[in-house]
């Protein structure tokens, strides 16, 4: 058994302790938070199984690590804090241990990852002899695994297309919602995550994978991006008001140039309630899914739809993300140490996970 660690219990830690208690060659060792009003908490509670794990959560991160755990599921966030981030992976990696998380988005294509992301990983591998793996579900396998697992059951291919398309009302990620993507702020108002190249350096890497795995040379990435005013005040759950005149969906476009065409685009298409631009694509039901487009002969179309905590279309596809993640631990620890990506990483069937809870 690999004695594994999941570090953050949020939208992400919480799939992940229920994602490693459901392995069979997994075993959770110790569970880190940074909140004080969970510590001491079982991670049976706080991933909501309703059951006891026997593990308590804790802050003392220097002790979990000093335990030696084989494998460390980095599930806090990475999305406004990615020093912390990097440094501490860096930590669990230097403590021999194999990492996987969603958190760094530039080391999704970890082969062209900016220097000052990779090269502190490499040092932290050749001190501590652990791993990593960096994926996720958006970027991650809707745009590399599945897609070029797709793409091979076509005859021919002219382009293949990756959306998401989601109703960001089910995140409970409210200041991501209002201000890294710019939900409720006014039309002038320029959201982080939609600032030119930002979407190229979180979506670029899965461009630069596809493109690898299907033997051509990229001309270029390139960027679309619209944004559409909701025309009333909505209410949603989890957030409250978002008013009328303040964006409400946006649909933007990563695109890798072969031979001077969009052949390998990532698209996706953002609403706060589904009355805004319903003349934008819709998942086919629910709140939203992933779905890849193989234009060619045959032309090919594959939707998934993932739900957990209670049919939340959100919580489905972050536990897809950690299942891949979770999923290719024992590999992992298998394999050489060293910096992997979703080319490298087999998706493997859920052997020994038939049946069991």
């Amino acid at each position: 058994m690999i004695s594994t660690v999941v570090w953050g219990t949020g939208n992400v830690g919480r799939a992940a302790i229920r994602a490693v208690e459901a392995h069979p060659k997994l075993k959770l060792a110790a569970v880190l938070v940074h909140d004080p009003g969970k510590v001491g908490r079982d991670a049976g509670e706080l991933a909501g199984l309703g059951h006891g794990l026997g593990v308590a959560a804790s802050d003392d991160i220097d002790a979990v690590l000093a335990g030696g755990p084989g494998a460390v599921v980095y599930a806090a966030t990475g999305d406004i804090r990615p020093d912390e981030a990097l440094a501490d992976i860096g930590r669990a990696i230097r403590a021999g241990a194999v990492v996987v998380t969603p958190a760094l988005y530039p080391l999704y294509d970890q082969r062209n990852a900016p220097p000052e992301f990779r090269d502190p990983m490499l040092a932290a591998i050749a001190d501590g002899g652990g791993s990593l793996f960096v994926s996720g579900v958006d970027p991650g396998w809707g745009n590399d695994v599945l897609p070029l697992l797709v793409s091979g059951l076509g005859t021919t291919v002219d382009a293949i297309r990756c959306q998401e398309i989601f109703d960001y009302s089910t995140y409970e990620q409210e200041e991501s919602v209002r201000y890294l993507v710019g939900m409720g702020q006014p039309m002038d108002y320029e959201p982080l995550m939609l600032a030119p190249s930002i979407p190229t350096m979180v979506w670029g890497g899965q461009i630069r994978l596809m493109a690898r795995a299907l033997d051509v040379e990229l001309d270029d990435i390139r960027e679309t991006l619209e944004r559409r005013a909701l025309t009333d005040t909505v209410s949603t759950r989890t957030m409250g008001e978002f008013a009328a005149g303040t964006q409400g969906a946006v649909r933007f476009e990563v695109q890798g140039i072969v031979g001077g065409e969009p052949r390998i685009v990532i698209e996706h298409v953002t609403r706060i309630h589904a009355s805004c631009a319903p003349d934008w694509p819709t998942p086919p039901d629910g709140d939203g899914a992933h779905r890849v487009i193989i234009e060619g002969r045959p032309r090919i179309e594959v939707t998934v739809a993932a739900t957990d905590e209670g049919e939340n279309r959100s919580a489905g596809g972050n536990a897809t993300a950690v299942g891949r993640l979770v999923g290719a631990i024992d590999w992992l620890v298998d394999a050489e140490p060293g910096l992997y990506d979703a080319l490298d990483v087999p998706l493997r069937p859920a052997v020994g996970r038939l049946g069991r809870k």
